[in-house]
């Protein structure tokens, strides 16, 4: 008999009913060291106290709007986004995926409106995860999640990641725009070279086309700048931003320039929840914490830190780990095998990790965390590697 909840996830049979920081509890007092804290959505950990305010604040006033009024929300929290982006305007979404979405209309209608309609194919990149739309898995191409799901959305044209020449001989008279993620999360934690994200920019320019990112994980200062564009020194015409933008609340933007934007108009695009208060509420207060002097300060420092305090394990454990990778608090081990039996194992000693790729063991705590609970990651890492190695020779 099929469970109440669609089974379409491998859950781990424990039951979490409080976080705080960088740490969740079970319902028997069980501590787990969360550095996944929901695929880094967690920007300032578990139930950070001014989010909290915000939140139960805007709930005590109004939950909804119908977006047929203005949501004063909305427009605080686009003046905010425009001061630190490249961005003129923005659409407000429930996700990721949806922001995603709401790009990849913004740059086929761009041409559309301009009479060009058959400038509708965008260049993707291999490795890359926008979410599970049939769009978004239509980009991917990956069996895993496309299987079963055809027939699949046509216009993405897809080249190995950070592959100049490839990137070159995919432009054609049909091309809209090139899309790429400045660091690829379930890719692998693999960056964008600097050279590929200046010559993304540059065809883009040469060919009038559009450069459309996602930064709805590496962005809001994970990796160490506040967006992950700034490393290449290059701006964007389109971009989908959500993670950590909300701190743990379900929100999401697409943000663009006017030129990207000028074929969007009333009627071209909409969303029943999308830019409500309470989310509005919290990613305002999100914003007002990541602009702060100093964190982007400390993520740097404790990323530095972190790097230097997981070095020893590429010589300690040159059997199972191959690679440190990653920038900022987006934080990879790259092992020489899947990555399965060492979470588990991690997970056994109290540290909550993520799978990237196949073989990428992913840390993505919150912006906020110390070189304390680095430390004792590290020390469960290490013995959860004993262990695997344990495992492997019996």
């Amino acid at each position: 008999m099929i469970p109440s909840v669609l089974p379409v996830y491998k859950r781990h049979d424990i039951l979490f009913e409080r976080g705080e920081g960088c740490n969740l509890y079970t319902v028997d007092g069980k501590r787990y060291l969360d550095f996944a804290v929901g695929i880094a959505v967690c920007a300032f950990g578990h139930t950070h106290p001014r989010l909290v305010k915000a939140l139960t604040e805007q709930a005590s006033k109004v939950w909804i709007l119908s977006n047929m009024f203005r949501i004063p929300g909305q427009e605080r929290v686009a003046e905010k986004l425009k001061q630190i982006t490249f961005a003129d305007t923005m659409f407000f979404t429930n996700s990721g995926v949806e922001a995603w979405e709401c790009g990849v209309k913004i740059v086929r209608h761009h041409f559309w409106a301009k009479g060009q309609p058959q400038r509708n194919r965008i260049i993707v990149c291999q490795g890359l995860f926008h979410g599970r739309t049939i769009a978004a898995i239509s980009a991917a191409k990956t069996p895993k999640m496309c299987d079963g799901f055809g027939p699949l959305v046509d216009g993405f044209d897809q080249i190995p990641f950070n592959d100049i020449e490839a990137l070159e001989k995919a432009i054609t008279p049909q091309t809209a725009a090139i899309h790429f993620e400045p660091v690829q999360g379930e890719g692998g934690i693999t960056p964008a070279t600097v050279e590929f994200m200046q010559k993304a920019r540059a065809l883009c320019d040469q060919h009038g086309l559009l450069l459309f990112l996602d930064e709805i994980q590496c962005g809001m200062g994970r990796t160490g700048k506040m967006w992950g564009y700034e490393h290449a020194g290059i701006k964007p015409d389109v971009m989908c931003i959500a993670k950590g933008f909300g701190g743990g609340f379900p929100v999401g933007a697409c943000l663009a320039t006017e030129h990207a934007a000028s074929g969007m108009s009333i009627g071209s695009h909409g969303s029943t929840y999308g830019g409500n208060p309470l989310a509005m509420a919290v990613a305002e207060e999100v914003l007002n914490m990541v602009v702060e002097p100093g964190l982007l300060d400390h993520v740097n420092h404790i990323s530095a830190y972190a790097r230097e305090k997981f070095k020893p394990l590429l010589t300690e454990f040159s059997d199972l780990v191959q690679e440190l990778r990653g920038k900022g608090l987006m934080f990879g081990l790259k092992l020489s095998e899947e990555y399965d039996d060492v979470r588990r194992l991690l997970l056994a000693e109290g540290l909550i990790s993520v799978g990237a790729g196949k073989d990428v063991i992913r840390f993505v705590p919150p912006l906020i965390v110390t070189e304390k609970e680095f430390d004792e990651a590290f020390d469960m890492t290490r013995r959860a590697l004993l262990a695997r190695r344990r495992e492997k020779s019996a």
